[in-house]
């Protein structure tokens, strides 16, 4: 069964691209100017608060550091004195850290100022949190927003407070949304029945909390969300001397199983939702050989749309353009084509050089990830990204050089962030989080086997 994956339909912003020579494509996600330049003090808390700062401080930088918005400043260049609340700042007092030209002029060099303090207040963890612009000395003129944020007095208030503000710093410098809302779903092992028992699972976008979302008691793949996140659609096999594939429904909130219809076939799986959520495509073997097919979100209405050689799978629609359809098929050799949603119109948009599948449109529909061998081992896969408009430009994310596969990407709902499963060599498959460009990756899973990721917004 070919591999599967699913976009998040949120809308984002600006994603840009740098071309590069020959055939390469290079993702830019830093705004025309430059980054902004952040000074972000260490948070100190008053009494009990003080308990929760490391993993507050923590969770601050690596979600501004994720957001690949911001060049945050080395802390080694700050100045000895750290403003905690507003009244801390003054016109003068150059060297001492509490005016704002300590923290314009080198060695720290920072256009803003990211500072504030923590208590525990009638019962609540209380973020006093503060932006303030370096370039202006007068620190009422400065003030760029100063927000509360009360929460749990507890780490985990802490650590949400801290997200809860990194969101904030985020939207205000113009970055294309938060991923504060967001949620990875995927199929481990864990908590599955029998030898291959898989169950789906949900994970907030950092890796954690993580939590066992279904208990179907079959073998899960192929995951697919919703544009509004609130169903998932899934290939499952559901045991029990039944060797056919079918396609599952849950609520993505509760798990519990909605209402689908599958049409008489020995395989039908690797669904995907169109763009307003009314209806899906699918493969199905309903005609003999697997054809991509169009059903209503309960599996109803179904109707054949490809009539070609070579078993299509994996629909995955454009979420700017409904008319616009990828998908791969072809063995042993597997590519990548497009058409349109009535099936005509086919044309192979890989070049044809070793393998490639697992389509993926980003949420503005300039893009598509996907997985490719291009010249390694047959079924060593890497992540390449392309301009949806000029396939032959390309630019590859992963470099597993053979030793470990790279597959089933999936695009943030900001745009600037990928997930995807990594199989190392002789290793179980684990999600993976990085930029749209490569850089940050980081591994999200560890226990068990995962696979299948797709994100959603709550």
């Amino acid at each position: 069964m070919k591999k599967s994956i699913i976009i998040g339909a949120s809308l984002i912003g600006s994603l840009t691209v740098a071309l590069l020579f020959g055939q390469d494509i290079k993702v830019n996600i830093v705004g025309a100017g430059g980054k902004p330049a952040l000074a972000v003090v260490d948070f100190r808390g008053a009494g009990a608060a003080q308990g929760f700062m490391a993993a507050f401080n923590t969770t601050l930088m690596n979600d501004l550091q994720d957001s690949a918005l911001f060049d945050l400043r080395p802390k080694s260049f700050f100045p000895a004195g750290n403003p905690q609340q507003p009244s801390d700042l003054r016109p003068e007092d150059a060297g001492a850290g509490f005016a704002l030209k300590d923290w314009s002029g080198a060695p720290v060099n920072a256009s803003h100022l990211v500072f504030g303090y923590t208590a525990v207040v009638n019962g609540l963890f209380v973020l006093y949190g503060n932006v303030y612009d370096t370039r202006q000395a007068d620190p009422q003129a400065a003030k760029l927003f100063a927000q509360t944020y009360p929460d749990s007095p507890d780490q985990a208030g802490a650590i949400r407070a801290a997200h809860k503000f990194a969101s904030d710093i985020i939207q205000k410098f113009g970055g294309s949304g938060s991923l504060l809302n967001s949620r990875i779903y995927f199929t481990s092992n864990r908590g599955g029945s029998g030898p291959n028992g898989t169950e789906i699972w949900v994970m907030d976008w950092d890796g954690s909390n993580q939590r066992q979302l279904t208990s179907l008691r079959g073998q899960i793949a192929y995951l697919a969300i919703a544009p509004d996140a609130s169903r998932l659609a899934f290939t499952i096999w559901p045991g029990s001397g039944d060797p056919r594939p079918r396609i599952g429904m849950v609520s993505a909130e509760t798990g519990r199983s909605l209402p689908f219809y599958n049409q008489a076939a020995s395989v039908n799986a690797s669904a995907n939702f169109t763009p307003d959520g009314t209806r899906i495509f699918y493969s199905s073997t309903a005609s003999g050989s697997a054809q991509i097919y169009s059903a209503g979100v309960d599996g109803q209405g179904f109707t054949r749309i490809t009539d070609t050689k070579g078993g299509p799978t994996e629909p995955k629609v454009n979420p700017k353009n409904p008319d616009s359809l990828l998908f791969s098929q072809g063995f042993p050799i597997e590519q990548i084509y497009r058409m349109n949603s009535e099936g005509a119109g086919i044309e192979r948009v890989t070049n044809g050089e070793g393998e490639a599948a697992n389509p993926a449109w980003s949420p503005d529909g300039k893009f598509v990830a996907f997985a490719w061998t291009r010249g390694y081992q047959s079924g060593k896969f890497n992540i390449f990204v392309m301009e949806s408009g000029s396939p032959q430009k390309f630019n590859q994310l992963t470099h597993g050089e053979g030793n470990e596969r790279n597959e089933n990407p999936v695009w943030a709902p900001d745009g600037k962030h990928i997930v995807f499963m990594r199989t190392p060599n002789r290793g179980t498959p684990q999600i993976f989080s990085m930029l749209a460009d490569g850089t940050q990756v980081k591994q999200l899973t560890t226990q068990g086997s995962n696979k299948y990721p797709v994100w959603g917004v709550k």
